[in-house]
């Protein structure tokens, strides 16, 4: 594997040019809430964000006490901003970490979507206030 620098606009971007048809190759890897890595591997530029939480989703580790449940529940975060899930790889820009060899490390946050713990919170709010019933005869 043969990593290439480029500068634009004074960032440094990760190329490989592994692949015959030319395209291009970034080396991730995925930080978790605990600090595990996971889904290291080389991506094409090309693959979308959400495939890539799909990826992430897929390989996430068993018995941890927060897990995504869809994409949704994912955000990938790279030099401080939130990737967008219709976006590429090469859209949002990767540039090298400061790693050995290019190897970029996002981090990844898990936070279940607010539609859902608003009605599972209100259910149990509506309980708490209202504990008993009255009728009227």
């Amino acid at each position: 594997m043969t990593f290439n620098f480029n500068m634009q606009a004074g960032k440094r971007r990760a190329k490989t040019t592994t692949m015959a048809e030319g395209e291009e190759l970034i080396e991730l890897r995925f930080r978790i809430y605990d600090g595990i890595d996971i889904a290291h591997g080389t991506y094409e530029a090309s693959m979308t964000v959400s495939t890539l939480k799909q990826k992430i989703i897929a390989e996430w580790p068993q018995g941890k006490t927060v897990t995504p449940k869809s994409i949704h529940d994912l955000k990938l975060i790279h030099a401080g901003k939130v990737l967008e899930n219709n976006k590429t790889l090469a859209d949002s820009r990767i540039t090298v970490g400061d790693l050995p060899l290019g190897v970029i490390t996002m981090h990844v946050v898990v936070q279940p979507s607010k539609a859902k713990q608003k009605t599972e919170k209100t259910k149990q709010e509506m309980q708490k206030l209202n504990p008993c019933g009255c009728i009227i005869l």
